[in-house]
């Protein structure tokens, strides 16, 4: 053990002596390597590649890389750096066209991508590729057919937002406290997948409970995976990994504590299906699962995908919504009149339909603060992307939402701005159904055969929510500076949204 400690802190020393050599290299070299190897991106040497500004921007990666494409004549960088596999990244809607359309079977998850997650995600539909992608596909679109997502707002819905969290919020605003609005909204969230998907009991929806040690161990588990992808040199997690050290032990404990509790929720769901098999056992998706005789394992991580998407990705846009709603008043006017002018007093699937400047506003917050921020795929063979980069076998192939949705080239020089009315055909939301935008510029669900299965319900789940609180709610946030997003494997906001609720004024 003496020995490999010793290797550790030389190989330390080496690079450390290495990055201080390079600093002192004139940029002119890089700019000339980048010439001649027709690269486009950050400052590129000889060797190390970009490791000097990776680590630099490793903390701000995400403004870094959009800063890098909007330099980029084509909206594409190729970022090469030691210790890490060739990267090109894309902000370009016919590249993304490419990758995720036209030549789909090119560009897989692929092995470095399913073996950052893989301790995370194992066989979840999230991590996985061809044939055991498309049966878990096919078993989950079920859950999202006209049907399901009528009976998902005539029960769920109502159940959660009306018996739960308004009487919640009605409650916290008479006592003038102050509460986390994404703790809240992710509990709801948890509690709706687990309901929907998994036919399981909910959890406490109050903030001011403890966080149930689940969730304690998906944030860690999340996030300690996130930042493998993330790493200056992918060879230290391993390492730690192997020695079982560190970040990469934390992440050990934390998925074996999901995967001992997805597991019983498996083991009770089984005894029930025994005993109910026949009758109404088919009821939710675990138990579909386990009556089509799936993998036990593949179960489990299919079921730890979908309490990961459930919980975080909505959650986290109607946070963010609610936070850009509040810093403008005149939009939250808007969204309220929409709201309160309907005729039915209870939402239902078709008035959810009528909430258009509602649906422009979640779209617009998601284009400034995508749930996910970028996805990478892998190329299996050597290919052009349709702006001329040229991508080798084996590179890392990432599309960017959160650096699409600021490329003045897709949004005009106004990007920055919260502006619902962009969603709108010549900026009037009195004027018919927001625009269908390209999915390929505003890939927040993904695209072609991977897109989001969930998209719709996700929808209907965040407008009901949303305009649930609006007609009886004010939510004003505390402090007034700009937060701080985050992008794991599912974005949030740091610090998450601390509020005062406010009730109406009823006329």
């Amino acid at each position: 053990m003496m020995t490999i400690f010793v290797s550790l802190f030389s190989f330390k020393l080496w690079f450390l002596g290495l990055l201080l050599m390079f600093l002192c290299i004139p940029r002119v070299i890089s700019c000339e390597f980048k010439r001649v190897y027709k690269l486009s991106g950050p400052p590129t040497f000889p060797i190390i590649g970009c490791l000097i500004s990776f680590y630099r921007n490793r903390y701000r990666l995400l403004d870094w890389y959009t800063e890098l494409l909007a330099e980029s004549a084509t909206n594409t960088i190729v970022v090469s750096r030691f210790g890490a596999r060739r990267t090109v990244v894309t902000a370009n809607p016919e590249n993304v066209e490419y990758m995720l359309k036209t030549n789909f079977n090119n560009f897989p998850k692929g092995k470095p991508f399913t073996e950052i997650l893989g301790d995370f995600l194992g066989y979840g539909i999230f991590n996985v590729d061809g044939e055991l992608w498309r049966t878990q596909r096919k078993l989950v679109s079920h859950e999202f057919s006209a049907h399901s997502l009528k009976e998902f707002v005539m029960h769920t819905l109502k159940d959660e937002v009306d018996s739960l969290l308004l009487p919640l919020l009605e409650s916290i605003a008479k006592s003038s406290e102050v509460v986390d609005l994404q703790e809240l909204l992710r509990r709801l969230a948890f509690n709706m997948i687990c309901k929907v998907s998994l036919g399981i009991d909910r959890c406490c929806l109050d903030p001011s409970s403890p966080v149930p040690p689940l969730a304690v161990a998906f944030d860690m588990a999340s996030e300690i995976s996130a930042r493998r992808g993330a790493a200056p040199l992918f060879l230290v997690w391993k390492i730690k990994k192997w020695l079982g050290i560190g970040s990469e032990r934390r992440l050990k404990d934390a998925v074996e504590a999901v995967r001992e509790y997805v597991e019983g929720i498996i083991h009770n769901k089984k005894m029930t299906v025994d005993r109910e098999r026949g009758e109404n056992c088919n009821q939710d998706l675990l138990s579909r699962l386990i009556v089509a005789g799936q993998n036990e394992e593949v179960i489990r991580d299919m079921v730890i995908s979908l309490i990961m998407a459930g919980r975080d990705t909505t959650s986290a846009a109607m946070t963010w919504l609610f936070w850009l709603i509040s810093s403008h008043p005149d939009i939250e006017q808007e969204l309220f009149e929409e709201i309160t002018t309907m005729n039915e007093q209870i939402l239902d699937y078709e008035s959810l339909k009528e909430l258009k400047l509602l649906k422009a506003c979640i779209c617009e917050s998601m284009r400034l603060y995508p749930p996910v921020a970028w996805d990478s795929k892998h190329a299996l063979a050597d290919d052009l992307l349709p702006d001329g980069t040229e991508v080798q076998a084996g590179d890392r192939v990432t599309y960017f939402p959160y650096g699409m949705g600021r490329m003045e080239a897709l949004w005009g020089k106004d990007w920055f701005e919260f502006k619902p009315d962009r969603w709108f055909s010549e900026g009037n939301c009195e004027k018919g159904e927001p625009e269908k935008v390209c999915p390929f510029k505003f890939p927040v669900f993904q695209a072609g055969p991977r897109v989001c299965l969930g998209k719709k319900m996700a929808f209907i789940q965040m407008k009901y929510v949303v305009a649930s609180i609006l007609r009886r709610f004010e939510i004003r946030p505390v402090r007034s500076d700009q937060p701080v997003f985050v992008p794991l494997l599912t974005a949030h906001m740091a610090g998450g949204l601390k509020v005062l609720i406010r009730k109406r004024e009823q006329d």
